[in-house]
């Protein structure tokens, strides 16, 4: 909810077009634009700084400058990514692929980065060469970028989230727009922030006295989003980025007013109730520990929090200017919990990126399965982890008709597999079907023969249980 300056990709455009009710959703690019700060310095020794006509023009100048900065301030209040949970809708495995992917990935991102361990030393050095190539003409970011190279520390990740810089710009692009490159890059910066806002939150949680809490944030939707959330009452409403919010109601409707200047969206004020009595989800007051120390009154949530919508209500006769109560969801609240546990018995995996890839793949989003995959191959792994990730590489290219690639890929998942397991192990009956499939696909039926046979000589040795796999292979065959 802090009034502060971000630099913003306004020009991209959206990947997941799967996604039917999510607000925001955006693709990272490589050319990128963005509000980048300038200073004007104005050098004439003629100027007669008390003359009307020096007053008159410095004041226009500001005025820009302010506009531009509030325009700058009112697209990231705006951009923030929401997903609907209509009260009556029911998600099972049938169904997975029509739940919005903005809802269901920030639910694994925050499982996967919670439970990953970091060299912080080595993952600061990454991230300062990563985000230099997005900054290479800007000299004030590349400045930050040393500085927080050399001085960051774990209990000032808040101070750095709050900074007017890369840092703030990058994590809530990523976020909005599921870079999962920068994400991944930015991971022990994110588990850093959580750990802050956990430790403020149990410091801060004697305060309430079991008292209900009440914040309030501001912004614009589309008049086609706000209509999308109108069906979503009495439903989940999940922001998916880090949640700023305000205690001072003022600063709020500012945002609100502000968004009025855009004919195409509707002003929204959300009052959010929170009990703490009846649920764990962390916030919390940030004031003392910002950039802007003492001087904010705001109240941070983590990524991915769960409100139900309450009360849609329009505040006088405007009809583009509308209050919307919500409830901070309880621990129990049964529909959050069955939406939790479908997504995590749906993706399976060792590891948190495993089970983010297998669901980029069963909800067919290859692009972003293909982005997640090759970063990982270049992150230390074990053989079998190496082999799955090629694997899935050759399902991704499959799926997108690059025969050749997915050919390749499913070939070098071969080379570790039988290099570590044994002449009969299942897992090669797959990596030879995987590829008797794309021959066949490309319609090179003997060589796809070949392994098809290769398949059904490991599976006839499999135990009867597994006569699903025979018969598989006996129907390739058969093809």
């Amino acid at each position: 909810m802090v009034t502060r300056k971000s630099t913003e990709d306004f020009g991209s455009v959206s990947r997941l077009s799967a996604s039917y009710t999510t607000v925001t959703t955006a693709t990272p690019s490589t050319c990128q634009r963005m509000a980048q700060n300038y200073l004007l310095v104005w050098v004439d020794a003629t100027i007669d700084q008390t003359s009307k006509d020096y007053q008159n023009m410095l004041t226009q100048i500001r005025a820009v400058v302010n506009d531009v900065t509030a325009g700058v301030k009112q697209v990231n209040q705006d951009s923030i990514p929401i997903s609907f949970v209509t009260a009556n809708e029911v998600v099972s495995s049938e169904n997975l692929n029509q739940l919005e992917p903005n809802y269901m990935y920030t639910q694994i991102f925050k499982e996967i980065l919670l439970e990953m361990e970091h060299d912080h030393k080595q993952a600061i050095k990454i991230l300062a060469v990563y985000y230099r190539k997005f900054y290479h003409d800007n000299m004030a970011q590349l400045n930050i970028i040393n500085e927080f190279e050399h001085n960051y520390r774990q209990e000032k990740a808040i101070w750095w989230y709050t900074r007017e810089c890369f840092t703030y710009e990058m994590l809530n692009r990523a976020l909005r727009t599921l870079d999962a490159n920068t994400i991944i890059n930015m991971g022990f910066f994110i588990h850093d922030l959580h750990q802050k806002i956990v430790q403020l939150h149990e410091q801060q949680l004697p305060n309430y006295r079991g008292k209900l809490l009440v914040v309030y944030r501001g912004q614009g939707l589309l008049k086609t989003d706000f209509d999308k959330l109108k069906k979503t009452k009495g439903g989940l409403m999940s922001f998916n980025s880090f949640l700023s919010t305000t205690n001072d109601q003022d600063v709020s409707f500012m945002f609100v007013e502000s968004a009025l200047g855009n004919p195409d969206m509707v002003g929204i004020l959300f009052i959010m109730t929170i009990d703490p009595r009846v649920s764990s989800t962390p916030f919390a007051s940030i004031k003392e520990v910002s950039y802007f120390k003492g001087h904010e009154k705001e109240i941070l949530f983590y990524m991915h929090t769960v409100f139900r919508v309450g009360t849609i209500k329009q505040m006088g006769n405007n009809d583009r200017l509308y209050q919307i109560e919500l409830q901070l969801t309880a621990d129990d609240d049964k529909q959050l919990q069955q939406l939790a546990e479908c997504i995590s018995k749906e993706v399976v995996g060792t590891t948190g990126w495993q089970r983010l890839g297998e669901l980029l793949l069963k909800t067919g989003h290859f692009n972003e399965a293909d982005e997640l995959y090759k970063v990982l191959l270049e992150k230390p792994s074990s053989k079998s982890d190496k082999a799955l990730y090629y694997n899935n590489l050759g399902v991704v290219k499959d799926h997108q008709g690059d025969y050749e690639k997915a050919v390749d890929y499913y070939e070098k998942a071969l080379e570790i597999k039988t290099k570590t397991l044994p002449a009969n192990h299942p897992d090669l009956a797959i990596s030879y079907s995987n590829i008797g499939s794309v021959y066949y696909n490309m319609g090179e039926y003997l060589k796809a023969l070949s392994f098809y046979e290769k398949t059904l000589r490991i599976n006839e040795k499999i135990p009867l249980e597994n006569h699903s796999s025979l018969a598989t292979a006996y129907n390739n065959i058969g093809l």
